[in-house]
């Protein structure tokens, strides 16, 4: 059997959400609101805090809450996932805030893991949120 001719896939509008993971979302809700200025949109304790992130919403997950399966006939049927490790969430700022957003990072206890301009342009900062998550502030120029 052949298989079907390859289709053009549809257009998306960009990106809606991002998860990181992190065992106390205490701890993680306490530092994106009040850290990063995010505001909290909704929390259900020991599995999920959320942020609005601009345009986009943080999902800051306990994997382990997220690996078990939805029970059958769920209203709201979401497949497990979740996952192991440190990952990492970029966040947009404009080009003049960099001196500003490590200043506030490094009063705030933060430690500075990297502060450089890419080649083509553009400034990131690079540092860890309290579950280890590499967390970077860029200038959208890098990816222009």
């Amino acid at each position: 059997m052949t298989p079907p001719p390859p289709t053009t896939p549809p257009k998306l509008i960009g990106t809606l959400e991002s998860a990181l993971y992190a065992e106390d979302l205490d701890e993680a809700a306490r530092f994106w609101t009040g850290i990063i200025g995010l505001e909290e949109i909704a929390r259900v304790p020991g599995r999920h805090v959320f942020f609005r992130c601009g345009a986009q919403v943080l999902l800051v997950f306990r994997a382990s809450a997220t690996r078990v399966p939805p029970k059958p006939g769920a209203r709201l049927p979401v497949p497990p996932h979740g996952s192991k490790g440190p990952g990492h969430f970029c966040m947009g700022a404009a080009p003049g805030a960099f001196d500003a957003w490590r200043a506030h990072l490094e009063a705030s206890g933060i430690g500075i893991e990297a502060d450089f301009t890419w080649p083509q342009g553009g400034r990131s900062l690079y540092f860890r949120d309290p579950a280890g998550n590499s967390i970077e502030i860029a200038d959208p120029a890098i990816w222009a």
